[in-house]
């Protein structure tokens, strides 16, 4: 299991490393703070798995799961509105399908935690 923890752990670091080079990009002022929520988003659904697996029980474990499941719906927000302000990009497109599968994992995650 720590092995798996891991390899997410670093897919959500990729993921957010990503999000920043992307909307390092952009470069409209209209749109500078929805960049500055996108990156904040993104970078705390890495952040609050690698919280909630060094939890102290397992309700902050869950309860940390939960927030990064509610930053990854964040971002999932944030990417999507870039997207209909004509950010069509096949690179946004990818993020948002990376967004989606973290989602559904953390949402398995809860839902195994229910049982």
């Amino acid at each position: 299991m720590q092995h798996i923890n891991q390899q997410l752990e670093e897919r959500m670091l990729d993921f957010s490393v990503a999000v920043v080079k992307h909307c390092s990009k952009l470069k409209q002022p209209l749109i500078k703070p929805l960049i500055s929520q996108v990156i904040r988003s993104a970078s705390s659904i890495g952040a609050n798995f690698v919280e909630a697996n060094n939890g102290s029980s397992r309700q902050d474990f869950r309860n940390k799961i939960f927030i990064a499941k509610k930053e990854a719906n964040e971002t999932k927000y944030w990417l999507r509105m870039l997207q209909k302000l004509g950010d069509d990009t096949e690179e946004l497109k990818n993020l948002l399908l990376e967004v989606q599968e973290f989602i559904m994992i953390l949402q398995k995650i809860i839902n195994t935690l229910k049982s």
